[in-house]
């Protein structure tokens, strides 16, 4: 049996074995089968959470989600980043002839053959996703998504020693330097975080040898932190939104609206084209972002008819009008949620799934409602100055 990906830790009379994976890497399933076949340890530690456990071992159901359901508790952009990272590790599975996950399985199924405890050491992804978004600034926001979304539909392939190489502990560290430039705040709640999540739920396992299959970038982490006390309530809290945001959301409403009433008051004419140039600024691009995303002529309508009122409250969005209206009228049929999984992996299937086609009008008719309320906005703060 090879070391090479191997870690061994002997801390306070327990042994921890940590495995480094590749997580679409046949290799990678056989060692995890290997070693625990081997070292029969008391406890198999796996890197899931119980959504994910319960996704890898039940299969997506999504045909039991509500599409209606996801526009209300506004989780369209998050559901469909989950799908562009599902897409791309599926691509990268298909190119090995490995399902995603296949080491984690691996884990779980040599677990039962030997009678080990299970524990699901990862915490939730909605937290780390949470903790993620927290720590970005709009810039970061749309660069994240550009990426991730952009991502699905590269057909760059990667060699099978390349991949194995990406197990190395030196290949992590440049590749983790390459990322944190990039996004330098996204390693902290993505990698280090989760290196102390993760050690602790491997140090508080029961039994006196344990087996934790990792992601190989995790490893060096967890070594490290393994031998320290953390507190995993506070690595598992939601951050508070900050108050600014909501600040500037009625902030800029406020102003505009108190500028347009002021000008009608002292010069109705100025005060009409404030009105026209905010309402044809924000419905139009926000119905142009509805067409891009191919949406319903009257999903286009509504977009245009809602973004200049929704923009002047932060309680609204466009984009969930016309989402709820692309929905209703182009109602996502079963075969959809079957399909959704291989829709993504392609740009044509992405657009013409009706699932899919709901998220990025929704998406889509927010960008365009959000460009249009600074134009929009920009334009009534300078047909105020032309005229006074």
């Amino acid at each position: 049996m090879s070391e090479e990906n191997i870690t061994r830790i002997v801390e306070n009379g327990k042994e921890y074995i940590l495995i480094g994976t590749a997580h679409v890497s046949r290799s990678s399933a056989e060692l995890v089968k290997e070693v625990i076949d081997q070292e029969k340890p008391d406890t198999v530690c796996v890197e899931l959470d119980e959504a994910r456990y319960k996704s890898i071992t039940e299969g997506s159901k999504w045909k039991d989600m509500d599409i209606f359901q996801v526009i209300k508790e506004k989780k369209a952009s998050l559901l469909l980043m989950n799908l562009a990272i599902s897409s791309f590790q599926k691509r990268m599975a298909e190119q090995f002839n490995i399902k995603p996950g296949q080491e984690m399985i691996q884990g779980i199924e040599s677990a039962k053959e030997i009678d080990a405890n299970l524990v699901l050491a990862d915490r939730n992804i909605q937290v780390t996703f949470s903790r993620i978004w927290g720590n970005l600034g709009l810039k970061g926001k749309s660069m994240l998504l550009t990426q991730v979304i952009f991502g699905i539909f590269s057909r760059e392939t990667i060699s099978e020693e390349e991949l194995e190489k990406m197990k190395s502990q030196d290949m992590i560290d440049s590749m983790l330097q390459e990322f944190t430039e990039s996004f330098p705040k996204l390693k902290t709640p993505l990698i280090d975080e989760r290196d102390q999540y993760l050690a602790q739920k491997i140090k508080d396992a029961p039994g006196k040898k344990i087996v934790a299959v990792l992601g190989a970038a995790h490893v060096p982490g967890i070594t490290n932190e393994i031998k320290k006390e953390h507190d995993l309530r506070a690595l598992s809290q939601v951050p508070a939104k900050s108050k600014w945001p909501k600040i500037i959301g009625w902030t800029i409403p406020v102003f505009i609206i108190a500028l347009i009433a002021y000008t009608f008051i002292a010069n109705p004419s100025t005060g009409l084209q404030q009105t026209l140039s905010w309402f044809l600024w924000n419905g139009s691009l926000s119905a142009i972002g509805t067409a891009l995303a191919f949406g319903h002529p009257l999903a286009i309508l509504t977009a245009f008819i809602a973004a200049p009122i929704t923009s002047l409250t932060p309680l609204l969005a466009a984009g969930w009008f016309a989402g709820f209206v692309q929905a209703y009228l182009r109602r996502p049929s079963v075969r959809d949620f079957q399909t959704l999984s291989e829709d993504v992996f392609h740009f044509k299937g992405f657009w013409q799934n009706k699932v899919t086609r709901a998220l990025l009008v929704i998406i889509l008719a927010n960008i365009g409602s959000s460009i249009g309320t600074f134009i929009g906005g920009a334009d009534v703060v300078r047909l105020f100055f032309k005229h006074f």
